[in-house]
């Protein structure tokens, strides 16, 4: 049985037992999302990057200094009124701190008031800090133990004082609050489905089921999250993807079960058709997002390849329920699809002439039309080519206890000590100390360098380790210019000179090697993910052309996308528009998730307007008439699906993460210049140029690609007759 043969009756089964399968799938996501919330959440981030040398100093440290091997915490303390010499503060601060030093795990908790220690005083008196050592790894301890420790500075902020923790245990293990994004853009995409419907039940139909496609997959991520470490971002991500995927494939498929009605269709006659049809290409599309977003292993960091990989349960979930849950709802609703609607918006739902005009006027003139296009892009392009990746404190933003603990830490001590660095020596010689002096000297002596505390020698005497205090932050870039410099310059002749090696670690460096890996590792996924996207469409539209200028154009429409993010985030341009009080650099792993996620979403709306291009070309053979019919046949939904999609994205403006608010704004943009630019100016223009050709294909190559309908309608039988037995109709000659 083919698989366009196997949706139809999928879709036609699913529309005549409606109530079993809506049944079952009720108990199904009840279940998931029950145990989901029974067994909370418990994510972190592991930045581990194998080969980095950050991370061989974290591993070095674990062999040599087991003890200190473990992650850390940071209590501040704030006096309000007053300073912390106060006799009632200064209680409060000794019993808060011995209750921390009984929590589960903890090993050393450093008293603030004693010089030389992991602790301290500023010297208005005002802010004090203490660092809690733990003897186990962040992925080891997850939330629990920075609930725990919250919980335990309780009496510090009974007695007035403002307590706030941080350091690399709260940081990594912070969700980011919603602040009601989903709600937001939940709204938004109602507004947008009744307009492009003009009913509230054919508008009711996507929001229904990806609201169940969103609470299964939440659930299933929170479950993952106990099984191995999924970064704090990915559940953020996952319902940006639910949301936005899971209306857009339900609003294809409704689409065409509306016209399948309009046609005379019985109604499990039009449902099945849908879902052979629509369905497959939602098929397509959301496979193609699964492996765009699987790709990110590519980047050789653990933590992005498992951000996409979690992730994609959501487009899997959506997929599923369009499929399955989304016809069985078709056949309750039979034909009552358009019931408490306007007639009005209805009627100019129908109406297309605009599009067809449009098309029309760029058939017309298609050199204007692509140098207009392809000159806006290049506009919008252009910062990208000052693009800085940067650091990031956690995924949390600015209103979190770990961003106002590192706040009063650089008011009371400087932004460095929020930045320190590791610097781990492995000595030739057990115990040289003239080797340690003279690489701390070295160090010391940096200009970018704030403190040096004193070396710590391992039991064996084989390694020591000196923790730097830069001058300046960890977002800053003169804090990446030191390290590269002490690895580049400062370490080298020393290690030449002593025999020993030098490692320069902590979290701080391990974020500039993931910067760097990054940066390195973006054109392979590229490269790689182009590749795909020019198989996938190579086999559907059977051309070289097709595939050569979808790559291009959406690479083009995604380099414009991360100009913007650049423009806004990293120059500032409108930035207090959406919540973002300063500029900063662009969170390293950004540019490679979006990239990722926005080439297979972009792969929806190539597939759904080259295909009816194409089914229109191969009656007449009429390259201008096809794109005018295609972008008419086609224009309303895309447009529509990609507002839900902008609206969705746009929505996580409204999270506290500066991390969330690039994503939401870079995928917001990417949608916009894709469903604008790229599908009605610079797609029609570049295919009325190139005419014929863009079906060309070696006669060689045409013998030894299977055959693929993306549409299905050639499988199909005709309206009437029995079902398709999954042969292929017989193409007319």
């Amino acid at each position: 049985m083919s698989l366009t043969a196997f949706l139809y009756r999928l879709g036609k089964g699913a529309a005549r037992r409606p109530w079993a399968v809506v049944a079952a799938w009720v108990l199904l996501a009840a279940g998931i999302f029950a145990a989901g919330r029974l067994a909370g959440a418990a994510f972190v981030d592991d930045f581990r990057i194998p080969g980095a040398e950050a991370q061989a100093a974290m591993d070095e440290l674990r062999e040599r200094f087991p003890e200190r091997a473990g992650v850390t915490a940071t209590v501040v303390f704030h006096a309000r009124t007053g300073t912390l010499a106060d006799p009632a503060a200064m209680q409060a601060i000794r019993t808060t701190l011995a209750r921390v030093a009984t929590l589960p795990h903890v090993v050393a908790v450093a008293d603030p008031t004693q010089p030389g220690g992991e602790g301290g005083v500023s010297a208005d008196r005002t802010v004090a800090f203490s660092t809690v050592r733990y003897d186990a790894s962040i992925d080891e301890l997850g939330r629990a133990a920075a609930d725990r420790l919250a919980e335990a500075v309780a009496p510090a902020r009974r007695a007035g004082l403002q307590v706030e923790t941080g350091g690399p245990l709260v940081e990594y293990t912070h969700l980011p609050e919603p602040r009601g994004a989903e709600a937001v853009g939940l709204t938004a995409a109602v507004i947008v489905l009744f307009l492009a419907f003009g009913s509230v039940v054919a508008m009711g139909l996507p929001i229904a089921t990806a609201l169940v496609g969103l609470g299964s997959s939440l659930a299933l991520v929170w479950l993952i999250s106990h099984v191995t470490d999924v970064p704090t971002l990915t559940p953020t991500l996952a319902t940006m993807l639910a949301l936005g995927v899971g209306i857009d494939y339900a609003l294809f498929i409704v689409t065409r079960y509306r016209e399948g009605l309009q046609r005379g269709e019985p109604v499990d006659e039009a449902v099945g058709r849908a879902i052979a049809t629509s369905g497959q290409a939602v098929l397509f599309a959301g496979f193609t997002v699964m492996v765009a977003i699987w790709g990110l292993w590519v980047s050789g960091i653990p933590f992005v390849g498992m951000i996409g990989t979690v992730a994609s349960i959501a487009v899997a979930v959506a997929v599923l329920a369009a499929l399955t849950l989304l016809p069985a709802l078709l056949g309750v609703i039979g034909t009552r699809i358009d019931a408490l609607g306007l007639a009005r918006l209805r009627h100019r739902a129908a109406h297309e002439g605009v599009w067809a005009r449009w098309a029309r006027t760029v058939a017309r003139h298609p050199w204007r039309s692509l140098l207009g296009g392809l000159a806006v892009i290049a506009l919008l392009t252009v910062p990208v080519f000052s693009m800085r990746l940067g650091l990031e404190v956690g995924v949390a933003g600015k209103g979190s206890t770990q961003a106002r603990a590192a706040a009063l830490i650089e008011r009371g001590f400087g932004p460095g000590l929020n930045a320190p660095l590791l610097l781990v020596v492995d000595l030739a010689e057990p115990g040289d100390r003239a080797a340690v002096e003279a690489i701390a000297g070295a160090v010391a002596a940096d200009p970018g360098v704030a403190t040096l505390t004193e070396p710590l020698v391992s039991p064996d005497g084989r390694t020591a380790l000196l923790t730097v205090i830069p001058r300046t932050g960890r977002a800053d870039e003169e804090t990446a210019d030191l390290v590269r410099r002490l690895r580049e310059e400062v370490l080298p002749p020393l290690e030449r000179e002593t025999g020993a090696r030098a490692l320069v670690g902590g979290v701080t460096a391990l974020l500039l090697d993931l910067s760097d890996r990054v940066a390195g590792r973006l054109p392979v996924l590229i490269a790689a993910v182009v590749a795909l996207s020019f198989v996938l469409l190579l086999l559907v539209f059977r051309s070289i052309l097709v595939p050569v200028k979808a790559a291009v154009l959406n690479a083009l429409s995604i380099s414009a996308a991360y100009g913007t993010v650049v423009a806004v985030f990293q120059w500032g341009w409108g930035a207090g528009l959406i919540g973002v009080d300063h500029t900063v650099s662009i969170v390293s792993f950004v540019p490679m998730v979006m990239f990722a996620i926005l080439f297979g979403l972009s792969m929806d709306y190539e597939v759904f307007l080259l295909s009816r291009v194409r089914e229109e070309y191969l009656v007449d053979r009429d390259t201008v008439e096809s794109v005018a019919v295609g972008i008419r046949s086609t224009a309303r939904v895309i447009t529509s699906a990609a507002l839900v999609m902008i609206a969705v994205f746009l929505a996580f403006l409204l999270n506290e993460s500066t991390t969330v608010k690039m994503i939401g704004f870079g995928l917001a943009v990417a949608v916009l210049i894709d469903a604008t630019l790229v599908r009605i100016v610079l797609v029609p223009a570049t295919m009325v140029l190139l005419g014929h050709a863009n079906w060309w294909l070696p006669r060689w190559l045409e013998r030894v690609l299977p055959p693929v309908h993306i549409e299905g309608e050639s499988v199909l039988a005709p309206r009437g007759a029995p079902e398709p037995s999954g042969k292929p109709a017989p193409s007319p000659t």
